[in-house]
């Protein structure tokens, strides 16, 4: 297990589309899912936020997920099977982009198929906050960044900007229908 450090904005490992992972029982599968939690749980600790952490953002282009839960979540190849037919705009925040946050339109509510570390088959349903974590860290896998989905002229903030004009708003919205094909 090794903390390791966040790719940032430029870096190409985070533009990749991962490979699906073959035998999520590797070892090496395993190393790289202890890295995960083990970096998030630092992060977390030094800055105070961040619940998700996707293996291309410590260099590991594979489809694996970790989300910080009462009980560890490790996604391995993530897909959604579902999306609900509300959406919401969410502030987004991203350790691979650390002084900025964009406003984004996210689903409110999504299903998720992946498999667990065992190579089991599992679904999450998701709404709210833990939806948008979701998007976030299923797009990384697909080399999307949040830079790349702004929602409007003003959807760029860096965060101290944020934390003086919209902290005390909260980071999500109200759920809204879906626009749009």
């Amino acid at each position: 297990m090794a903390i390791r450090p966040v790719r940032l904005l430029g870096d190409p490992v985070l533009r990749s589309e991962c490979e699906p992972i073959k035998q999520p029982r590797s070892p090496a599968v395993r190393l790289v899912a202890d890295d995960l939690r083990e970096t998030l749980r630092d992060l977390r600790a030094r800055h105070g936020f961040g619940s998700g952490l996707a293996a291309p953002q410590i260099g590991a282009p594979m489809r694996l997920i970790y989300i910080e839960t009462d009980e560890p979540l490790y996604l391995v190849n993530p897909q959604v099977l579902d999306i609900g037919t509300d959406d919401f705009l969410v502030w987004d925040d991203c350790f691979s982009i650390p002084d900025l946050l964009v406003r984004v339109q996210r689903a409110y509510d999504i299903h998720v198929g992946f498999q667990d570390l065992l190579g089991q088959r599992q679904k999450i349903e998701a709404e709210g906050a833990m939806a948008a974590l979701l998007q976030h860290e299923i797009d990384h896998l697909d080399g999307v960044l949040i830079v790349d989905q702004p929602s409007g002229l003003d959807a760029f903030c860096q965060r101290q900007e944020w934390k003086k004009h919209h902290a005390n708003n909260g980071q999500y919205g109200e759920p809204h229908a879906r626009r749009g094909p």
